[in-house]
């Protein structure tokens, strides 16, 4: 859609950095949104993408201040900012209300300023947790919500599911019928990081690269390549008749064990410090009586969610990389920018 411009929310982020890339590539003017315009030149050298089509504006998801100004003239909005856990004790207040009032700031803004498309960046955190029966192998769709009032769940899983839910029924209450809205749901995001700044998102590699991990309990994930990420935020946006609808973004699921295997074989001597052990579910549950990250493990113990994304292979033509190629491209980027010790 060249000569459209779109708001790229959280524009220093890992996904944002390659949605920005393809966006521009494509022909979009760039409206992006960071905290601060401190560190503008080092994030413009980052990018490295057409500076006349990139423009950033300082807003944060707490503040009324410098949304009219990003939203200015803009027909889309790729709304991908969120509040990102600092750790297993972090208060859930700073995660549950940023997350849901940000995506109410960045909807009145893209209301008020005449945006026909939004795109929302939420997670399977919303999509496949909190739920009584979860045991075993389970496969989750779109039309599977996360419980928020389940205490087993994390506060940012909580705040991804609450802030879905709010901007869905906001739309449905407050927007014109020429404004669209849909969400994209992404597993855990690995592949190659674009800055050092990145790394909280990737830290489960960095940590199995560190010897950080020094067995591995009976656990995994759904794995998505970040710019596949991206790309499906592209899809979105420029596909037509994607009006309410929520598209999983996620590859295979991978169990640490896997990983850690994986990692050894295809890196050599760069990963002598990823473990051979396997953590025995007795041990997770005893470490859980002192350790919040424990707990949070023993609680996904057997769990295995498969999240089904042929929706989005439907309805849009997307398609995913190897989870192998993810991993392993992640690992060899955090070690190039001297992220991991080896």
């Amino acid at each position: 859609m060249p000569d459209h411009t779109v708001v790229v929310t959280g524009g220093s982020g890992y996904i944002a950095g390659f949605l920005i890339r393809q966006l521009v590539a494509e022909g979009w003017r760039v409206h992006a949104t960071v905290r601060s315009l401190d560190k503008e030149a080092a994030l413009r050298t980052q990018l490295a993408v057409d500076n006349a089509r990139l423009h950033l504006f300082a807003a944060e998801l707490q503040s009324d201040t410098g949304w009219a100004e990003a939203m200015a003239g803009c027909s889309h909005v790729a709304h991908v900012a969120s509040p990102v856990p600092a750790g297993p004790r972090q208060a859930p207040g700073e995660l549950i209300g940023p997350a849901r009032d940000g995506a109410l700031r960045a909807l009145r803004f893209a209301r008020a300023a005449g945006v026909r498309r939004f795109v929302m960046t939420s997670s399977v955190s919303a999509v496949a947790y909190g739920r009584r029966d979860a045991h075993g192998d389970q496969t989750f769709t779109e039309a599977d919500w996360t419980n928020p009032e389940r205490s087993d769940i994390s506060a940012y899983a909580k705040g991804k599911t609450l802030a879905e839910r709010a901007a869905r029924e906001w739309v449905a209450r407050e927007a014109t019928p020429d404004f669209e809205f849909c969400s994209i749901c992404p597993s855990v995001v690995f592949g190659p990081l674009w800055s050092r700044d990145n790394r909280s998102s990737v830290s489960i590699i960095g940590r199995l690269l560190d010897g950080g991990v020094s067995a591995t309990p009976d656990l995994g994930f759904g794995v998505v390549d970040v710019r596949d990420a991206a790309d499906l935020h592209v899809r979105a946006l420029r596909a037509p008749g994607v009006a309410g609808e929520r598209f999983i973004a996620s590859g295979r699921y991978v169990k640490l064990r896997e990983m850690a295997d994986l990692l050894r074989a295809e890196l050599g001597d760069q990963a002598h410090k990823v473990t051979t052990r396997n953590a025995p579910d007795w041990l997770v549950r005893v470490s859980a009586l002192f350790s919040a990250e424990a707990r949070v493990a023993a609680l996904e113990l057997g769990v295995v969610r498969h999240l089904d994304a042929s929706h989005a292979k439907a309805v849009l033509g997307w398609q995913t990389r190897p989870a192998e190629r993810s991993i392993v491209d992640c690992a060899r980027s955090l070690l190039e920018l001297g992220l991991a010790r080896t």
